[in-house]
């Protein structure tokens, strides 16, 4: 297996790595970091894909963020303030679709392969019954239609290509720590573990769908 991580530098991307070669796979992981990928550059994004070569098996999108610099997630509608939700946009959502672009395309043109990207549950439209956290709720909501989208148009192509957003858990990363008080955290290894598993359970027929750490479908 031959699987490509992005966003490695992170809690959830390098355990996914680390999990990844655990299982004896080749892993390539790029992060802005290390190799200078910033999703919310596109001109990056572009030069980076073409510097890989042959394809995959699987391309794992762990890029995100709840908080952006000073920005913290809104509390009511008097909170929002149009750059920091442009930030959220350019990150969680249109960074996304620049790495569908240009990644998707190395994932094999016959046989199984996924592109999987880190969603979050309060993205989701029909689940949101607290309200809150308006621009990371509409960059993640906006990101899975991005996903289903996607994966109408790859599976024209590559008809046996799993496309897919899921929930990793409420883990123990940087992303998470300033609400570890009021939300327990699983460890960024059972999450990598747990989402391995799930992608291993996928077929054809679920590639445009939303899922969590422990197998269930997610409603958009």
């Amino acid at each position: 297996m031959r699987a490509l991580v992005l966003g490695a530098s992170g809690g959830i991307g390098d355990a996914l790595v680390q999990a990844l070669r655990g299982r004896g796979a080749e892993v390539i992981g790029l992060s802005r970091r290390d190799q200078g990928l910033d999703l919310t550059d596109q001109a990056s994004v572009a030069r980076i894909a073409r510097t890989l070569e042959g394809s995959f098996d699987l391309i794992f999108n762990a890029t995100g963020a709840l908080q952006i610099g000073a920005d913290r997630p809104e509390k009511s509608l008097n909170a929002i303030d149009a750059q920091a939700m442009a930030a959220q946009f350019a990150l969680n959502a249109t960074g996304v679709a620049l790495a569908l672009r240009y990644f998707t395309p190395l994932l094999h043109r016959s046989g199984r392969s996924v592109f999987a990207s880190l969603s979050a549950r309060v993205g989701s439209i029909g689940d949101n019954r607290l309200g809150g956290w308006i621009s990371y709720r509409a960059a993640k909501a906006a990101q899975n239609q991005i996903i289903r989208t996607a994966a109408i148009e790859i599976a024209r192509k590559r008809p046996e290509a799993i496309v897919v957003a899921l929930h990793p858990g409420t883990v123990a990363t940087d992303l998470s720590a300033p609400y570890a008080a009021t939300h327990p955290r699983i460890p960024a290894q059972q999450s990598a573990q747990a989402l391995l598993a799930v992608i291993d359970r996928l077929t054809p027929a679920d590639t445009g769908s939303f899922w969590d750490w422990k197998g269930q479908r997610v409603e958009w």
